[in-house]
């Protein structure tokens, strides 16, 4: 009879230290998974921030909002690739204020078409994209789109 108690107690203290390494595994596990997430939603919050504060000076100066909506309707969608041809002075802002871990390209579209990156850009790297109408100045209406795409540089 004892030596049954004696070996039901080393099973049960097997059985519990294999939990408690299971355990140990889950947490670290979890841990590394928490890790990964909390610096991907800093690098895109942080991506999102710069790209509201470019859009956001871009649409307050008068100046870039004038270049903007005097593209005529015929040239747009503008890309990237031709802003310096339509909105250079725009296309030059975008460049300088693009913090140094990013690269963004913009586009300017009318405000009932779909704004998309051009196929040659396409990236594996995850991809944000924000936009802001350009609606008006004092002496026209033709409101734009002007949206930023930003990625990761590798």
């Amino acid at each position: 009879m004892i030596k049954y108690k004696i070996e039901n107690r080393r099973g049960c203290i097997r059985i519990v230290e294999s939990f408690v390494g299971i355990l140990l595994i889950a947490g670290i596990v979890l841990v590394v998974i928490e890790n990964d997430q909390a610096e991907r939603q800093d690098t895109s919050s942080r991506a999102y921030t710069s790209m509201i504060s470019i859009l956001r000076e871009i649409e307050l100066d008068n100046g870039l909002r004038d270049e903007i909506i005097n593209i005529s309707g015929s040239s747009l969608p503008v890309n990237w690739s031709e802003f310096n041809a339509s909105a250079p002075q725009t296309g030059a802002r975008i460049t300088g204020k693009t913090p140094g871990y990013l690269e963004c390209v913009g586009q300017i579209c009318a405000t009932n078409d779909i704004c998309l990156l051009a196929q040659n850009q396409m990236l594996s790297a995850e991809i944000y994209a924000e936009s802001t109408v350009i609606s008006s100045t004092i002496q026209s209406y033709n409101p734009r789109l002007l949206k930023l795409f930003c990625w990761e540089k590798s």
